[in-house]
């Protein structure tokens, strides 16, 4: 059995596509779709670069470890996000179901997992280890990042929750990885 009739035989025994339509008619209403379309374009990269270069000119060791974690932890969830989606070739949740609506277009063809979501995640797991009071503004914006990729109709809540798996079992093993030396606070 492939990838892509697992995902069909699930989706179709769950209903998960609808779940995904009725989150997906939030961004039918202009305040949501301005919202969380600025909040998926900043899950893009532009936030957590801007991140990742504050961290490195903090001028503390800690940061610039937290930076080149952070930097290191995108490439290969580039990476992994990448070969997913060529291995399930799971289709996004417009193309398959009439009534969802992408609100935005897609940077890719494939659905499974939310690369948004991944890095919104995997960043976050790193950032807050090296800076905690970051969790304040990371954990909210992450999960943001995640809703706004259903909303918008680009992806399924499974999608989503998956890359957040992933996400975080990427970062937290990329922890020790790197060898948090530098000592806390």
């Amino acid at each position: 059995m492939s990838a892509l009739d697992l995902f069909q035989r699930l989706e179709a025994r769950s209903g998960e596509w609808r779940l995904c339509q009725r989150v997906n008619r939030w961004g039918g209403r202009r305040a949501a779709l301005v919202f969380f379309g600025a909040v998926s374009r900043l899950g893009d990269g532009v936030f957590w670069y801007v991140l990742i270069g504050v961290l490195l000119l903090s001028g503390t060791a800690r940061g610039a470890a937290a930076a080149l974690n952070m930097a290191l932890v995108g490439v290969v969830a580039l990476l992994l996000y990448r070969g997913l989606k060529r291995w399930t070739r799971r289709p996004r949740p417009f193309r398959t179901h009439g009534g969802i609506v992408a609100h935005v277009a897609p940077l890719d063809e494939f659905s499974f997992p939310s690369g948004h979501t991944l890095h919104a995640v995997s960043f976050t797991t790193v950032a807050i280890a090296y800076v905690p009071w970051l969790a304040l503004l990371l954990i909210p914006f992450a999960l943001l990042v995640g809703a706004s990729r259903v909303v918008l109709g680009l992806h399924y809540p499974s999608d989503v929750i998956a890359a957040t798996l992933i996400g975080v079992a990427l970062g937290s093993v990329s922890l020790p990885l790197a060898g948090l030396f530098v000592p806390a606070y």
